[in-house]
């Protein structure tokens, strides 16, 4: 996804660094690129009425991650998340994510991330809610 412009996301979420996101080589540190991710596709699904992380009998849980660095990314950058999705199973969403810095065309990093649907007390997967299903059908690539 190096090549993968801000246009192939249907959805963009404007993120600022922090100080404290930087490390000692002057960069954000990598494992806050996956705090990025997962910031942005939670904060979509709670803006949309479909998660409410407190209450909700049926979660999304991550099982998969990755991500590839192409650019550093410092404070004070703000980064734009891209999101959509790649595919949606019956309890299960593939993610596809980008990291924009500032104005930049091209994307900083990208990767995925996969929710598998679970009922919170038993733990065991289910299928999608519908509501749920239709606000991720939006995000379809």
């Amino acid at each position: 996804m190096r090549d993968t412009p801000r246009s192939a996301f249907p959805h963009l979420l404007a993120l600022p660094t922090r100080w404290m996101d930087n490390d000692s080589y002057g960069h954000v540190n990598n494992v806050n690129y996956y705090s990025f991710f997962d910031t942005a596709v939670n904060r979509y699904l709670i803006d949309r009425g479909v998660l409410d992380i407190h209450s909700d009998d049926i979660v999304g849980f991550v099982v998969e991650t990755s991500c590839s660095y192409f650019s550093s990314i410092s404070f004070p950058d703000l980064i734009h998340v891209g999101v959509r999705v790649a595919k949606l199973g019956n309890s299960s969403v593939r993610y596809e994510l980008a990291l924009f810095r500032n104005d930049e065309a091209l994307p900083s990093a990208a990767g995925h991330f996969v929710h598998v649907y679970v009922d919170r007390r038993s733990n065991q997967s289910v299928p999608i809610p519908p509501r749920v299903r239709e606000v991720l059908a939006s995000l379809a690539a």
